[in-house]
């Protein structure tokens, strides 16, 4: 490549660079100003947070996009050219004219897609190297083969580009691919956003990374929509979303939600831990069910012979066996949820004792009509609905439930389930959820429902509130209203096209707009409502899910728009699932679409073709993705005492980039000087993990140990993490 091309991009790169800085200081004084804002009424804290909020949204992305901000450039033959980078850039002109394209921008897509024999006009393609804000290298590739200025064929210099990306040292968070996207998996980011997208991949295919720039393209192609219901991301535990956090900001995206199942319920962190066999009892779907006849468990009536006997001041009130199966009867068909069925269960039984109270007292001895009429059995109704005692009775039968109250009771004496799954799932009192409850949770919470009356009354009390205090401002500005006219008729013609307040609104619309709105961004009021409806969700790791967890993300997302990555010769969770069809079908029948990824950026040759014989073992007729890259370094074997394993981990740590050291969870605690008490820190240069945590995550170096305690797909994940070099070792 030329000196003069070279300078040529430094000053086009400089030229990105100082617009970007430029808008970083607008953004920054846009801020400054905001927050400096001195309005103190509502409406002017309301203007302040929004402006703090959308500033501050923008100066983070700003600040994220600046390393590696321009990556590419795409020369067309009609003498066209456009710079590709992170996010798009207009010049400061009147036009706003284009200075770098957004990769997301339908005229960036050739960067991506052309080749020599599909060009898609395109004369070249340069891969732009970047090192904080200097140009180190260009890479051509001439795409144009009707070109007779070309002498040879394609070039492929910019696979330069790709493998210096997977050679690289690993950092302990996941870069983005931005820059080496590939073609397979260009038309999976951008293919649309509506209905379920399953994308399968092995090892090293690149499956999380597609899914996070597809989320990232959804939030481009359909920013209004997603802005307002946000994007949702599931991952498989909290080491792998720090793991992925810093590449949608890098992406200029800043507004997604990323959590695991067990962040899913509002309020509960679910921070124990089950069996793999409890877990599993609770992610089957037929829980669904034994919930549901648990909660009519608690819908209870008085035995036949033994009545509850209320005390009033008319004498006692008998709440027999019949009464109660038929007001019982009346609330379940409703077909309302538990909590907010109560008050027809309440009401008929309030009826049927006031009936029987009217007819003791108002009964005719000589049998002739009730005495009472019927405003008197309305005064008596009031009075029995009023009483505390007959409060205290019908909540005895039919108790108002929280989710968190209903299952811990459940668990605490599992029902409507045989022993052995009872005994695994078994929870004592005070015992910290774990994060397979939580589906249950959700489930319970949509059988219970929320009985919001109390909150109503507390939000219509305060707008009766503000209306009132609405209407007080209105007063003073009426009786403030002008008297500087001294002539009768001048007062009627002219003061009359004086408005002022209280001739262009009422207290109602006053208080409206001066009430407090929530300024969080969606992603933010998503994470605090259970019952939020996403735009679209993507699920890495989707094959680990149980029946019980789909149930809750589908609720999520009743659009049923969501993207599913995995792979499920790697499930190790045994609620997981073992196909697409299996999660699928109860929600989407066959309406959805499968993507395969068969390309292994990764793992090496050696390592992929070692964890293969080690797979096709159990799975002879297992297929492997293809690796594209070789390092000439064979894994190797080695038998040695677990009290030495920290000490080689040292020493075969590279000088840069990661080492991990995988092994069965039970092994942990003989594997000293590894691990810490704190959370896992994937920055380290060595970490100790189990091949349940190591799922979607890559590091320099592995050494796997005690193979033969792990099962075969837990030991296929374990063994394709390396992305150089891979050691297994057996105790000795």
């Amino acid at each position: 490549m030329s000196t003069e091309e070279l300078r040529q991009e430094q000053q086009f790169v400089s030229l990105v660079h100082e617009r970007l800085d430029q808008l970083r200081a607008e953004a920054e004084g846009a801020v400054s100003a905001a927050v400096g804002q001195n309005g103190t009424g509502r409406q002017a804290r309301f203007e302040r947070d929004i402006a703090v909020v959308e500033h501050s949204a923008t100066l983070a992305a700003l600040d994220a996009a600046d390393t590696g901000l321009c990556f590419g450039r795409i020369d067309h033959r009609d003498g066209v050219t456009y710079h590709i980078g992170r996010i798009g850039i207009r010049r400061d002109d009147a036009e706003r004219t284009p200075l770098l394209i957004d990769w997301r921008a339908p005229v960036a897509r050739p960067f991506y897609l052309a080749t020599g024999y599909e060009p898609m006009g395109l004369r070249r393609r340069r891969h732009i190297t970047t090192e904080g804000r200097t140009v180190t290298a260009l890479h051509d590739e001439i795409m144009d083969l009707s070109d007779t200025t070309r002498t040879g064929y394609e070039s492929h210099d910019a696979d330069e580009v790709l493998l210096a990306a997977l050679n690289s040292a690993r950092t302990g968070r996941m870069g983005d691919i931005v820059a080496t996207i590939q073609a397979e998996q260009d038309r999976i980011i951008r293919a649309p956003q509506r209905g379920v997208l399953v994308v399968e991949g092995g090892p090293g295919t690149g499956k999380t990374a597609v899914a996070l720039h597809r989320a990232a393209y959804l939030l481009y192609a359909h920013r209004e929509q997603l802005a307002k219901r946000a994007v949702l991301i599931v991952g498989p535990n909290p080491a792998f979303l720090g793991y992925i956090g810093e590449v949608l900001p890098s992406l200029g995206e800043t507004g997604v939600l990323l959590a695991t199942v067990g962040e899913l319920f509002p309020g509960v962190h679910a921070t124990g831990t089950d069996s793999p066999a409890a877990a599993a009892v609770k992610g089957r779907a037929e829980m669904a069910q034994v919930l549901a006849e648990a909660v009519r468990d608690r819908q209870q009536v008085p035995g036949k012979d033994d009545p509850i006997v209320i005390p009033h001041d008319d004498g006692e009130l008998v709440l027999d066996w019949g009464m109660a199966v038929e007001a019982r009867h009346k609330a379940r068909e409703t077909g309302l949820p538990h909590n907010l069925a109560l008050p027809a269960f309440a009401f008929r039984i309030i009826d049927d004792l006031t009936t029987q109270l009217a007819d003791r007292i108002g009964a005719d001895p000589y049998g002739g009509p009730n005495f009472l009429g019927p405003d008197d059995i309305a005064q008596l109704g009031k009075a029995v609905a009023a009483s505390p005692d007959v409060h205290a009775a019908v909540l005895s039968l039919w108790p108002p439930l929280t989710p968190q109250e209903f299952l811990g009771d459940y668990l605490a004496e599992p029902a409507h389930l045989d022993a052995t799954d009872a005994a695994l799932i078994r929870r004592t009192e005070g015992a910290p959820w774990t994060p397979a409850d939580v589906p249950l949770l959700d489930e319970a919470a949509e059988l219970l429902g929320h009985d919001d009356s109390a909150e109503r009354a507390a939000a219509e009390a305060e707008r009766e509130r503000r209306i009132a205090y609405a209407q007080g401002v209105l007063d003073v500005s009426y009786a403030s209203r002008t008297y500087e006219f001294e002539d009768k008729e001048e007062v009627d013609s002219e003061a009359s096209e004086v408005l002022a307040a209280h001739d262009v609104i009422d207290a109602e619309r006053f208080a409206d707009r001066h009430e407090e709105a929530d300024h969080r961004s969606a992603a933010e009021r998503a994470a605090a409502d259970r019952t939020w409806a996403f735009g679209h969700i993507i699920v890495d790791e989707a094959q680990e899910l149980s029946e019980m967890a789909w149930r809750l993300l589908m609720r999520r997302c009743p659009t049923r728009s969501m993207t599913l990555v995995g792979d499920p010769a790697q499930t190790g969770d045994p609620a997981g699932c073992a196909s697409w069809k299996e999660i699928l079908e109860p929600y989407v029948q066959d309406r959805w679409e499968l993507a395969r990824l068969g390309v292994n950026y990764r793992t090496p040759a050696e390592i992929m073709d070692y964890a293969t014989g080690q797979r096709r073992a159990t799975d002879p007729a297992f297929a492997p993705p293809r690796s594209i890259r070789s390092t000439g370094v064979r894994p190797w074997e080695r038998t040695l005492p677990l009290a030495d394993v920290a000490r080689l981990a040292r020493e075969e740590a590279p000088p840069e980039g990661r080492l991990a050291v995988i092994a069965p969870r039970e092994l942990h605690a003989g594997l000293t000087g590894l691990g810490d008490d704190g959370p896992l820190d994937l920055s380290r240069p060595v970490v100790l993990l189990d091949p349940r945590e190591a799922k979607g995550l890559e590091f320099d170096t592995v050494l796997v140990v005690d193979p033969d305690r792990m099962s075969a797909n837990d030991l296929y994940v374990a063994l394709t993490r390396a992305t150089q070099r891979l050691g297994v070792i057996t105790p000795a």
